[in-house]
């Protein structure tokens, strides 16, 4: 499975840190993308440029954020062309202004061509995700809360956008279903018609899963709280609550649980969320609706005069 390495379970079930995505995932993203991008290569430049041209391009932020997919940006440009000098000059996290330079590359000017636009479409909408990641984490400083993620992330870019999120300072929640048990109104629906109540339902769940795995029951109302702390869960997940049914919600639980809020969360309201006293707050815009940071490709091609005046091979 794509990005199961980059998960690891941690004891309050959110899912331990790794600095990068893992290379293996970054690599299949880049070959698929290089692939749909120029299936029969790159006819343009093959037309225009001499193929012995060379050049140095500068990989610029446009615009003030959070810097990720530093990877997927230098293996976009290695596998155009593993004989293409690429640097990166700021790490993953690494905060941008206006004019800062992210990565320089140099070679042939057809390859560099040729990466640029994967490159940049990966390194923006990962630099998105920091960038406005790192918005929530700082709207909550001070408080006891972290910001978490989702599984609403793009398909075949999980690992890649959950290793942004963790860039912006945040958190991973569960990488994938196979990580942890959460059950949420659908399943205990399920569970329900077989007869049981909320407590023996969670219980049953409990004695079929190992010892070492992660249980968060999702309420959506403060009457099912007795039902479910009776059951003894690792997590319990306060979806959608006021922020006076979240600090009553936080008292009835007393620490017997983690405490996760989720569902109407903005950047205008996850301050005042983490003052409840909530454990984890889970966004999912940090992943279905980051907007792209805006990077670009500034490129000096050095064409020799001989060249030059040679016909186009």
């Amino acid at each position: 499975m794509i990005g199961a390495s980059a998960t690891g379970r941690a004891s309050d079930g959110v899912a331990q840190e790794n600095a990068d995505a893992p290379r293996s995932a970054v690599l299949a993203v880049v070959d698929a993308a290089l692939a749909e991008d120029a299936p029969w290569g790159d006819v343009t430049s093959e037309a225009a440029i001499p193929a012995a041209a060379r050049a140095t391009a500068r990989v610029v932020s446009r615009s003030a954020g959070v810097l990720a997919g530093g990877l997927a940006l230098e293996l976009a440009f290695a596998r155009a062309d593993g004989n293409l000098e690429v640097e990166r000059h700021l790490d993953d996290g690494a905060a941008l202004e206006p004019g800062a330079l992210v990565a320089t590359v140099h070679g042939s000017a057809r390859s560099i061509l040729l990466g640029e636009r994967v490159a940049l479409n990966l390194a923006q909408r990962l630099s998105g995700i920091a960038t406005l990641t790192r918005r929530y984490v700082d709207a909550v400083a001070g408080t006891s809360a972290r910001i978490v993620d989702t599984r609403k992330t793009t398909p075949g870019l999980r690992a890649l956008e959950k290793a942004a999120v963790r860039a912006g300072a945040a958190h991973n929640h569960r990488f994938s279903l196979s990580d942890a048990v959460m059950l949420k109104d659908n399943h205990l629906a399920v569970l329900a018609a077989q007869g049981l109540d909320l407590t023996d339902a969670i219980r049953a769940v409990r004695a079929r899963i190992p010892h070492t795995m992660h249980l968060e029951v999702e309420v959506d109302r403060l009457e099912q709280l007795p039902a479910v702390l009776a059951a003894e869960p690792d997590t319990i997940m306060l979806d959608n609550f006021t922020l006076a049914e979240l600090r009553d919600g936080v008292a009835l639980i007393a620490g017997r649980a983690i405490v996760e809020a989720s569902g109407g969360v903005t950047l205008d309201t996850v301050r005042a969320i983490a003052e409840t006293g909530v454990d984890v707050i889970s966004v999912g815009a940090l992943t279905h609706s980051a907007p792209a940071l805006d990077l670009g490709l500034d490129i000096d091609i050095d064409i020799d005069l001989d060249i030059d005046r040679a016909p186009v091979p």
